[in-house]
């Protein structure tokens, strides 16, 4: 029996989760930390706290299942895409992380897409300049930390900063890499031409490998901190969107992947690198050769609910939110909550975007609050489902994942927007199983990833879309689109004018 590890470097905390070859879940350990904000709009992180998280994990599985580290037969990893962790020479950290959430670089997302056009850089990278990517990161630390960008010598995405220390190898893999802007996603491979309309050494980028590739070895020194034997072969694994995928089976066309998490993500597998500039989809390569997908990315998804939690029923818990929202009726009796809290990515890149609750009367109290929030989410990711459906992507099933994916409420909400049924998979822990796949994949324990998610993934539950709620939410749906339009200017207008 093959036992796998998988670990996933999160916004909000590292998941590490030990499976046998079955997909059996032999033990998982969750490690927090915490995020920095230190100006309205900046997200930053110690990379370091992802390390300590990734050891406190590692060593806590091994203890739940009484595995010793040579028994485990390969490592994989996933985590938070975009992130720019920028090492010196002598491979020190220059500063914190600069995380995908973080939304400084609108000047520069901005500039790369003026100067090269919509043609040259959808030909060259296959995606729009969005303000979360990791190039436009680049040019704002050459800009606004000039002393720091000199000392650069290597980028690295978060979950590659792990492996570095895992294995002491720089290294990326196709799916992580397709979202620094930087990749030609088409052809798998850095963009030459993008490396030098941004005057980006390529240098000082890591070796790119597929998915399931072996990337690096543990080395002594990281056996010795984390248990594991040296040698253990480490995959290049996936982005936490595409790996998540992975551990929920969307490896062919026809299924739709929705996460719930702290953003919210449509995720759909393709054939073929599938491009529709200006829409704010993202056309990245799968954890799958020959694989790619179109993404479509809400900033604000769980971290909606949470907000509204923590500001307005602070200590109460989900259930109780979600258990009142269940007592209102579709459509919230006339109130619309757009989930723009941190800016949005698709169908609007705009980091100026801000969020609210349009229809407010003395009628509504905090049940219909919930239940407005649950279903602009579902909104707004049916959006990126729209944009989808005109590349031609069938979306017949949609499988949830993420924190939210827990609420039966918020599952019957997602089936009936978007008007398709809603499963569940066996495997709760997302990107980190997926990970563990990838890793067993790498090694020859599975002939294929569709092989490993054959044999490993069976769907619990499913839930059918509410016809009685469908004239509802179409009509909630096109009120809904309508807003952001009228919006847009007054948004921008209290952002500039009031630091928002």
């Amino acid at each position: 029996m093959a036992y796998l590890l998988g670990i996933d470097i999160g916004t909000s905390g590292t998941k590490t989760v030990l499976i046998d070859e079955a997909g059996r879940m032999l033990a998982s350990a969750y490690a927090e930390y915490p995020l920095a904000q230190p100006r309205p709009g900046w997200a930053e992180q110690d990379p370091d706290l992802w390390w300590q998280a990734t050891l406190a994990g590692i060593a806590e599985v091994l203890k739940k299942t009484g595995l010793r580290g040579e028994e485990v037969a390969a490592v994989g990893l996933s985590g938070q895409m975009h992130g720019a962790v920028l090492l010196d020479k002598d491979y020190q950290v220059l500063r914190p992380a600069i995380l995908w959430c973080d939304q400084r670089t609108g000047a520069e997302s901005e500039w790369i897409a003026e100067t090269l056009g919509v043609e040259k850089l959808f030909a060259w990278s296959g995606n729009p300049a969005l303000p979360g990517f990791t190039a436009p990161k680049l040019l704002w630390m050459r800009r606004h930390e000039p002393a720091l960008y000199a000392r650069i010598q290597h980028v690295l995405l978060p979950k590659d900063f792990i492996r570095w220390r895992l294995t002491a190898e720089l290294a990326t893999e196709v799916s992580d890499a397709s979202g620094t802007l930087l990749l030609d996603v088409a052809r798998r491979r850095w963009s030459p031409e993008m490396l030098a309309a941004l005057a980006i050494p390529q240098s000082w980028l890591p070796p790119v490998y597929e998915s399931i590739e072996v990337s690096g070895r543990v080395s002594v020194s990281a056996a010795a901190l984390t248990g594991l034997a040296a040698g253990t072969a480490v995959v290049g694994g996936g982005g936490d969107q595409a790996a998540g995928a992975v551990g929920a089976g969307i490896v062919q066309s026809g299924l739709l992947s929705v996460a719930l998490g702290t953003s919210g993500v449509v995720f759909a597998a393709t054939d073929e690198a599938r491009i529709l500039p200006g829409s704010g989809l993202h056309a990245f390569c799968h954890a799958l050769p020959g694989k790619w997908h179109l993404m479509g990315v809400m900033l604000a998804a769980g971290a909606s609910l949470q907000w509204l939690r923590n500001n307005m029923a602070p200590g109460d818990t989900y259930d109780n939110l979600t258990g009142r929202a269940a007592r209102v009726q579709a459509g919230a009796e006339g109130l619309l909550f757009l989930p723009y809290l941190l800016g949005e990515r698709t169908p609007y890149p705009d980091p100026a975007a801000r969020g609210g609750f349009i229809g407010l009367s003395m009628r509504h109290e905090l049940g219909h609050l919930v239940r407005a929030v649950l279903e602009g989410v579902a909104y707004g990711l049916r959006d990126s489902l729209e944009l989808m459906k005109r590349l031609g992507v069938p979306g017949a099933e949609v499988r949830v994942s993420g924190g939210g994916a827990r609420s039966a409420l918020w599952r019957q909400i997602v089936a009936d927007i978007f008007q398709a049924p809603v499963t569940v998979v066996n495997s709760s822990e997302g990107p980190a199983f997926g990970a563990a796949l990838l890793a067993g994949t790498g090694v020859g324990v599975y002939a294929s990833v569709e092989e490993a998610c054959r044999k490993t993934i069976r769907v619990e539950s499913r839930q059918e879309p509410d016809p009685s709620a469908a004239e509802a939410y179409e009509k909630g749906y096109a009120l809904y689109r309508s807003l952001y339009p009228l919006l847009r200017e007054t948004m921008h207008g209290l952002t500039s004018g009031f630091g928002g």
